[in-house]
């Protein structure tokens, strides 16, 4: 371990890039600076000492028990081994709880608000009843927020989106997760302005054999501690006006640069004006695509962005540089985007992703279908040993930090409608955390009754050995089982729904190899080209066509013409089957799977006619 001593003398390590030019910016510049530092002598100035009843409740608070354990060699050398043991379950309702650890969940009455600031539950818990809401002790709002109150990492994978099951749906979700972030952000500035009290007092000859003490190692490499991925614009635009209302009074008399928020993130929409416009921009377009699309993408489809957040003692400021920001709200390409920065010019850094102590991804399941290895790219950037020092002091980081421990003590939140193997190799494998793991078990019902039409599904399995193998096995039991069929068929309409991407090219590849008559409608076929395939495709100009899953998420086509589908591979979203199904104006649909398919078959097909038929001696199985 790095001795304080050590460190005070290694601090010259961190040369930080210094801004020579002169004139009116650096004047302006230099005052903001001097605003800020008044503001942090006025927030020292106004920190008052905690009562008996303040210092029992600090000693329950879950905060301070996750960031002051010290973790033992044996607990680190567990940790990087990445094998966990789910030891308990809670079932709740349709779906199961299962955890790493002790067990918290029988406890809740006893563990739930242990370390939310009073202030906080007051301002939620009248919210809450101003909503209508009656039991708030018995609430979703209170389960989830107890289950991220744990420190734990969490892997939520059955959440009903807001746009498909209404826009209150997983709303207490989210707030719970705002809530528990504004408590770590709100928890964190406490103990900090706590120690620049004392310290205030003392005098400065002593100071220096004080901050030897552990109490006062109260911050990380920089200030920025939650960062929250979103896909969309509109979507950062719900969580941080919900941040926002979830503010008690007290802390928001003042919302800087609210207006430009709206502008751009709202697209346009003011305040006032925004559920009426919303509204007619609904209304608009609601012939023409589905509901929970125009519900998703009705406003600003962005995906390209990166906001900061500062919570300073009665104001919360939007678009703080990132350094001096309590939270960051970014969107995956948004933030992917600055790490590329970092790494072609040397006078940028990402540093101030050195000490985020608390990931939330929401929506995952829409940011799969954008670039899920930005994900892990964001992940693995984390709490890295930082190239500068950004103005903190270092004699004041937590012991963790300086030893490289940091990802041990981040708690990792994913949000999901389903879940994925991607999504399970980032919590397996990037998510540390030394408190545990909590994640859910589903039963699923399937979606097969929303399929109206009276039609076969024929479902054929072929073998894989192994999940690397799996996409192999399929395109070689197509080469020989199913394209034989179509290439010997007179028969037109015939669609292939493919789901991934690296897939649709290589079917495409092949049909052009066998000069198959085909036409493409994938995620980056141009406009032209998608109307002409439409056309030939439904006039029989063209036998085949290639549709993947994406193109389908992002347009929501009506192809007309289908007279034989074939799903090459199922797809990540349930709707989707039934909605591609429903297309169909012939008889005849074929679903190709393996044994490795088996978290999108059980959505489709249910649960346990899943588990039937990936161990059933019959290769085919047939839905009517």
């Amino acid at each position: 371990m790095a001795s304080r001593g050590a460190l005070k003398r290694c601090a010259t390590v961190f040369d930080a890039v210094k801004n020579d030019d002169s004139g009116e910016e650096n004047l302006e510049i230099a005052s903001e600076e001097e605003m800020e530092a008044q503001k942090e002598e006025e927030e020292v100035m106004d920190y008052k000492e905690p009562t008996m009843y303040d210092s029992l409740l600090e000693s329950l608070c879950s905060f301070h028990s996750h960031l002051d354990h010290k973790l033992s060699k044996e607990e680190v050398d567990k940790l990087e081994k990445k094998k966990w043991t789910y030891k308990w379950v809670v079932a709740m309702s349709n779906y199961k709880w299962r955890g790493t650890g002790e067990c918290f969940l029988k406890e809740l009455d006893s563990y739930l608000f242990h370390g939310l600031k009073p202030t906080l539950y007051k301002h939620w818990l009248g919210i809450y009843e101003k909503s209508g809401g009656a039991d708030f002790d018995s609430s979703k709002q209170r389960l989830f927020f107890s289950i991220c109150n744990s420190y734990r990492d969490i892997l939520h994978h059955n959440k009903k989106p807001f746009y498909l099951k209404g826009l209150e749906e997983d709303s207490s979700t989210m707030d719970a997760y705002i809530m528990h972030s504004l408590n770590h952000i709100f928890r964190t500035r406490d103990l900090i302005k706590k120690n620049e009290a004392k310290l205030a007092k003392l005098q400065e000859n002593v100071k220096a054999d004080v901050l030897n003490n552990e109490a006062f190692f109260d911050r990380g490499f920089t200030r920025p501690k939650v960062l929250i991925l979103l896909p969309l614009a509109s979507v950062a635009f719900r969580v941080v006006k919900r941040l926002i209302d979830l503010t008690p009074p007290k802390y928001k008399s003042n919302v800087e640069e609210r207006e430009r928020f709206y502008r751009e993130f709202g697209a346009g929409v003011s305040e006032d004006k925004e559920a009426e416009d919303v509204a007619e921009m609904s209304e608009s377009k609601r012939n023409s695509k589905p509901s929970d699309f125009q519900t998703l993408f009705g406003g600003n489809n962005n995906d390209h962005f990166m906001i900061g957040i500062k919570f300073t003692r009665r104001s919360i400021r939007l678009y703080s540089d990132f350094y001096s920001s309590d939270m960051i709200v970014a969107s995956p390409l948004g933030l992917v985007t600055k790490i590329g920065e970092a790494e072609l010019y040397k006078d940028k850094n990402v540093d101030y992703m050195s000490s985020i102590e608390v990931l939330i991804v929401d929506h995952a399941d829409v940011i799969l279908m954008q670039n899920w290895s930005h994900v892990n790219t964001i992940v693995e950037q984390l709490n890295r040993i930082p190239s500068e020092q950004h103005g903190t002091d270092i004699m004041r980081i937590r012991q963790w930090y300086l030893d490289g421990q940091a990802p041990f003590y981040r708690q990792s939140i994913i949000l999901s409608s389903h879940i994925n193997p991607d999504i399970n190799g980032l919590f397996n494998h990037h998510c540390l955390n030394h408190e545990g793991k909590v994640k859910l078990a589903s039963e699923y019902k399937g979606v097969l009754p929303k399929v109206v039409l009276q039609i076969q599904q024929i479902y054929e399995r072929f073998d894989a050995n192994t999940a690397e193998d799996a996409d192999d096995a399929r395109f070689d039991y197509f080469t020989r089982k199913v394209f034989p069929k179509i290439k010997d068929s007179t028969q037109g309409g015939i669609m292939l729904f493919i789901s991934s991407y690296f897939e649709f090219i290589r079917v495409r590849n092949f049909l052009k190899s066998q000069e198959a008559s085909y036409c493409l409608l994938g995620e980056y076929t141009e406009q032209r080209d998608i109307s002409r395939a439409r056309v030939w495709f439904f006039d029989g100009k063209k036998k085949i066509m290639l549709y993947t899953e994406r193109a389908h998420f992002y347009h929501r086509y009506k192809i007309r013409g289908i007279q034989n589908l074939i799903i090459y591979s199922l797809p990540e979203r349930k709707e989707f089957y039934s909605e591609v199904v429903n297309m169909l104006q012939g008889s005849s649909c074929t679903v190709l799977f393996s044994h490795f398919d088996q978290l999108r078959l059980e959505r489709i097909v249910g649960t346990a006619a899943a588990k039937r038929m990936v161990t059933s001696d019959k290769d085919v199985c047939i839905f009517c």
